[in-house]
């Protein structure tokens, strides 16, 4: 049967919807990574150390990994038109408490907060989820992940001429301020015109907040397992910022993280087995229940792409200027070429999975990925410009193709638990840009790049254990009815 086709020029109904979404992602990226393109400005009117600026960058990932689980148990409560209203009006005022700081212990805090913006993508993933059919969500998925994911680029494009227009010493402040004003006007627009479904659909709910429901004993183990990367990798953060490393946090501080996240890990085994205590008891209906070893080779699969893409775009505008000894405003616009090919390399990686098959696309994307950072591997100096720069963009839409076949299929798990999927699926992504970046800090850019590679062939093998979406999903009626929700 063929894939209906999406009009994207008009601006009704489930379009008008998507048009909203993505547009709503694109801002929380361009206010998350506003600081990026004025770091120089920055550092130059605080008179920060290069110690300090990497502990800005650090603490702009930091709070995204739980905030995206945070964010996707809320969405599944609250519903995407309150929580991306919501978000964007917070991160409007952590803008602008960034912009006013006056020295780096007030901008490291709300650069630390203004990592929350970054759970943003969980919410849209939900209302995208609710209001495109199985066989046109993997390339709405697509054009809201990669239209909204180029707001970092439309932040390094447009806001060092705003700091440039608005001049003198605090221009960088008041072009900082208007991403903040950005946020705070669409935060209105979107919950005046966004709806959570299409008129005359139900909008499911988890039955209990806290942690995701599972639907067996060993999906609520395999559940606990996948949680201890998250805690380890906030850990690895402390680690970085302790005396250890880059001395940020003292010897007390950094062990009081420890012992929290040891604690909140505790908490977090009590909460699932508390919630799911039913379904230890007696076997959930067969009707009801979905495997959740799909969550976590999703979970493994953003891993390696979304994760390798946030460390790879950190270390190839240096890696280019480095190797072929070029000016750094050239190294960074061939390098911004990775993060250009999410408009179209995203969307199409949820066409294709739409058209062939989730798992077989993925599988297929995956060996790209591979391959492509194996050959990025053996760049160096002898090597033409032009051959490295056509690699390293081939090796990219395997990378962010391979993000939209992965939330291809996240909606197609559980609907009312779609939220905390793409919450959890999301966090990962961030712990493998953390985990990818600590493997550089260690090694050479030849070696970090076949880390990345390798770690794909395992994720491909394990993806292999897939089940490809089939059939129906059951929900069940406010009235206590079942509704069936086709996935295939």
């Amino acid at each position: 049967m063929s894939i209906p086709k999406l009009n994207l020029f008009s601006f009704s109904g489930n379009i008008r919807t998507l048009h909203l979404g993505w547009i709503a992602f694109f801002i929380s990226f361009f206010v998350w990574f506003n600081h990026a393109p004025l770091m120089a400005s920055i550092r130059e009117s605080l008179g920060l150390s290069d110690q300090q600026v990497k502990v800005l960058l650090i603490l702009n990932v930091a709070l995204t990994i739980p905030a995206r689980i945070i964010v996707g148990m809320l969405v599944d409560r609250f519903g995407p038109r309150i929580m991306y209203s919501f978000l964007l009006a917070i991160s409007s005022v952590l803008c602008f408490l960034f912009a006013m700081a006056n020295n780096f212990e007030q901008m490291a805090l709300a650069r630390f907060l203004l990592g929350f913006v970054g759970a943003g993508f969980v919410i849209g993933i939900r209302l995208i989820g609710e209001w495109f059919p199985a066989k046109q969500v993997g390339l709405a998925e697509g054009i809201y992940g990669g239209w909204g994911n180029f707001g970092s680029a439309g932040a390094a494009l447009t806001l060092p001429g705003l700091a440039l227009f608005f001049g003198g010493a605090d221009g960088w402040r008041y072009a900082l301020g208007l991403t903040g004003v950005i946020a705070l006007v669409y935060a209105g627009i979107f919950y005046l015109t966004v709806r959570d479904t299409p008129k005359g659909s139900t909008y499911f709910k988890p039955k209990k907040m806290g942690a995701m429901e599972v639907t067996s004993k060993s999906d609520m183990v395999l559940y606990i397992i996948m949680n201890i990367p998250m805690y380890a990798t906030l850990a690895l953060l402390t680690w970085k910022l302790s005396p250890a490393n880059l001395g940020l946090l003292n010897t007390n501080v950094s062990m009081g993280i420890y012992i929290a996240l040891v604690i909140l890990f505790a908490y977090n085994v009590y909460k699932i087995i508390h919630i799911n205590r039913e379904a230890l008891v007696q076997p959930v209906p067969e009707i009801h229940r979905y495997k959740f070893k799909q969550v976590a080779v999703l979970n493994l699969a953003y891993l390696v792409t979304f994760g390798s893409e946030l460390a790879v775009v950190s270390m190839l505008p240096l890696f280019f200027k480095d190797t072929f000894n070029l000016s750094l405003v050239q190294a960074g616009l061939l390098a911004s070429g990775f993060a250009f090919m999410n408009l179209a390399a995203r969307p199409g990686g949820g066409l294709i999975s739409d058209h062939f098959g989730r798992k077989k696309t993925l599988t297929i994307l995956l060996l790209g990925l591979a391959i492509g950072y194996f050959a990025m591997s053996q760049i160096n100096s002898s090597w033409p410009l032009a051959i490295a720069v056509i690699t390293t963009m081939a090796c990219s839409f395997f990378v962010q193709a391979g993000e939209g076949a992965v939330f291809a299929m996240v909606p197609l798990i559980k609907r009312r638990l779609t939220g905390q999927i793409a919450g959890m699926t999301g966090a990962y992504g961030n712990v493998g840009g953390v985990l990818f970046l600590t493997v550089l800090s260690f090694v050479d850019a030849s070696i970090f790049f076949l880390v990345i590679a390798a770690s794909a062939v395992v994720v491909l093998g394990i993806t292999q254990l897939l089940d490809e979406p089939a059939g129906q999903i059951a929900e069940i009626m406010p009235d206590g009815t079942v509704q069936m929700i086709d996935v295939a």
